[in-house]
């Protein structure tokens, strides 16, 4: 009888983890009908599937940015910030996330870099995504140069950095950011004033987040401007 309840309880142990898995990895930010307008691409932007997720190509050709979605975030999300970026010469790896969480595709990078003849590449991400973008730069070598959105790095990062958060993001924490800062060799920083966490995508309002004082669309306009401007300058 004992070892009977024994089982029984295992089962039932067994079964509350796996139904709060289920729940855990199907918990995670929409992307909003904002990002989904743009699935379909633009005037000047093609967007491809691919096995790895979307290609955003635009009218460059020469130097293209792999981009890591934040946890629990739909990586369409990110489609109105890297649609901008396309824009301006800079085509887009948007890479989709098994269960919205990059730790566990960490070098999906090596795909697109294997795949594709682009002469600079760019690691990007946002959040805990931009971390594991710099642990994949760290660890191989592979990419010019690390772009972060409200995120920070782990280890030292020998190539230039560009760093962009917002005055009123509350979710990113800035004492751990702040200690980062010497893993940043050759960093170039940019607090956007007005701007937030959650607005590098569309997704909504994020848990614990400030409010920002831009539009999604303004502060992704700044944002995709900075990113121009240091691949210019690294280059």
């Amino acid at each position: 009888m004992k070892k009977k309840i024994i089982l029984a309880l295992m089962a039932l142990f067994i079964i509350a983890i796996i139904a709060y898995g289920t729940y855990y990895v199907n918990d995670y930010y929409h992307a909003d009908e904002n990002a989904m307008k743009y699935i379909n691409g633009t005037d000047n932007v093609e967007v491809i599937k691919t096995d790895k997720g979307l290609f955003l190509d635009g009218p460059g050709n020469d130097t293209a940015l792999i981009f890591y979605p934040g946890a629990k975030v739909e990586y369409t999300s990110y489609l109105p910030l890297l649609t901008k970026i396309s824009e301006k010469n800079i085509d887009c790896f948007l890479v989709e996330m098994p269960f919205n969480l990059a730790i566990f595709d960490i070098s999906a990078a090596d795909n697109i870099m294997n795949n594709y003849n682009y002469t600079h590449y760019y690691m990007s991400g946002h959040s805990l995504g931009g971390s594991i973008a710099s642990q994949y730069l760290q660890d191989t070598g592979n990419g010019d140069g690390l772009i972060l959105f409200a995120a920070y790095p782990t280890d030292e990062i020998a190539k230039p950095v560009l760093s962009i958060y917002g005055s009123e993001d509350k979710v990113l924490n800035m004492e751990k950011y702040n200690e980062s800062k010497a893993f940043m060799k050759n960093l170039t920083e940019i607090k956007i004033k007005g701007a937030n966490h959650a607005q590098v995508g569309d997704y909504g309002i994020q848990e614990g987040d400030g409010t920002a004082k831009l539009s999604p669309a303004q502060q992704q306009e700044k944002s995709s401007n900075e990113v121009i401007k240091f691949i210019e300058k690294t280059q």
